[in-house]
């Protein structure tokens, strides 16, 4: 199914579940007379108020991601969890405010007689329309061709689960040769197509939408070539497990009828989502600008009378897909920090920054005229920290998947900078780079506010960077 036709069916379906929720308990509740009712409560706009929370909450645990052959028990699952907190919530909000107004709070269980015409009525609107795409990706609906890479009993094994399952909407068109002897060779009527140096032909040739990598572990070093190789390509990238040493323990598990794979680089954030991202973007970084006003203008009469130079600091940086943009902060370092060095990272205590830089990059407030790249939608409040381009090019001949970190927005502060130090090394620029990709892996909007609460932390503790 289309993700548009998807997400339009999926919440259409969401809207008139939750209301009609909603409509059953009322008329239960109120209209039936079986309990006591003070006064005839509204029916319209508490219904309205209703479905705004579960849709929040639907959006926070993430409801609304594409579906694609998951399972439907995980689905209630993660709908019976969620109703679950959500349900105490309004319980306790109905129970303070009785208790505020001395009003009797006896028939406020009846809360959780709501939950469970809920439950029942979401979960039969869900399972109806996961069911629907089900049997349309049997029928032949939506089905992706798929390569898979290597030729070996654990190749084996996940083509035989494919075939057996249908519903996973996969087609196994062929394998690709890790070893040159493969080439030709056939297990149940699919042959080895191509070797793995080729692999953007075949993609093309099959057309290819998923690719499945299974090899042995001394096949580490070809694995990351391969998934080099496919990262121009649109195609989604899943590894057989015991080869996850890799990508560190940082990736989504998906399961194909008990048969465990990893998602290299899955799906980034949803088109809602992600919308959703750049209008809290806008919202928090005006608010900062506007309420850090008058700490700018104090801070930038200290840089002009600490040392000669501008009072901002412009540098190249790589924004997203590789697009450079000019990088505003406040100017720590003297004016000519790198005239004779040329491009360098910066380090702790570094001899170059001013007096009055050492205090703004303390207390991390050189950040605040990012805010203004942010706005432009250079920037995110939350991403992998942006390059300069010269070391953008050095990393990725010496790292592999490095510009991985360029298909997503750079950030004002991101997973890596909460969770590890300074650069001062290569092996601190891989760290971080484990970090990154795993928020690539794992956007959403809950890791951002993560992230965000966590950088608050690590900014009033004065640990993490953010150069």
């Amino acid at each position: 199914m289309d993700k548009k036709i998807e997400k339009v069916l999926i919440l259409t379906v969401d809207f008139l579940t939750i209301n009609f929720a909603w409509f059953i308990y009322f008329v239960f509740r109120v209209e039936s007379r079986w309990f006591d009712v003070f006064s005839h409560p509204e029916f319209w706009i508490p219904m309205a108020m209703i479905y705004l929370y579960w849709f929040i909450v639907f959006l926070f645990v993430g409801m609304y991601r594409t579906w694609f052959a998951s399972s439907r028990f995980d689905e209630i699952s993660t709908l019976f969890k969620s109703s679950f907190v959500a349900i105490f919530i309004i319980f306790f909000v109905i129970l303070f405010d009785d208790y505020i107004h001395k009003e009797s709070y006896a028939n406020r269980f009846l809360i959780f007689l709501y939950w469970f015409i809920f439950i029942t009525v979401v979960s039969i609107g869900r399972l109806l329309v996961r069911s629907i795409q089900r049997n349309l990706i049997i029928k032949g609906f939506g089905r992706k061709n798929t390569l898979i890479v290597g030729f070996n009993s654990k190749a084996h094994l996940i083509c035989d689960e494919i075939i057996l399952h249908r519903a996973l909407g996969l087609d196994i068109i062929g394998f690709v040769a890790i070893d040159k002897d493969n080439i030709g060779k056939e297990y149940n009527g699919l042959k080895v197509l191509d070797y793995y140096e080729r692999i953007q032909d075949v993609i093309d040739r099959t057309q290819a939408k998923e690719v499945i990598l299974s090899s042995d572990k001394r096949d580490e070093d070809l694995l990351i070539k391969i998934i080099t190789e496919c990262d121009s390509k649109n195609v989604g990238l899943k590894i057989v497990p015991d080869l996850y040493e890799i990508i560190s323990g940082q990736a989504r598990t998906s399961q194909i009828y008990g048969f465990p794979l990893i998602d290299i680089m899955p799906q980034l954030m949803p088109e809602w989502e992600s919308k959703m991202k750049r209008l809290t973007d806008i919202f928090i970084s005006l608010i900062l600008l506007v309420i850090t006003s008058p700490v700018t203008v104090i801070i930038s009469i200290l840089i002009k009378l600490d040392s000669h130079g501008p009072i901002l600091y412009k540098q190249k940086r790589s924004g997203l897909n590789g697009k450079e943009f000019n990088m505003v902060k406040f100017r720590s370092m003297r004016s000519d920090a790198e005239k004779l060095s040329g491009p360098i990272w910066s380090q702790k205590n570094d001899p170059r920054i001013t007096k009055i830089g050492k205090f703004i990059r303390k207390v991390r407030i050189d950040e605040i005229p990012q805010m203004i790249n942010v706005l432009k939608g250079e920037m995110s409040l939350v991403g992998p920290r942006p390059e300069r381009p010269f070391f953008v090019e050095k990393l990725a001949e010496e790292i592999p998947l490095y510009k991985k970190r360029l298909k997503v927005r750079p950030g004002v502060t991101g997973w890596a900078q909460v969770k590890h130090k300074y650069d001062e090394s290569i092996e601190d620029v891989k760290t971080k780079l484990r970090y990154d990709l795993f928020y690539i892996e794992n956007m959403s909007l809950r890791m951002d506010f993560k992230i965000l609460f966590r950088t608050i932390f690590v900014v009033l503790f004065g640990k993490g960077h953010f150069e």
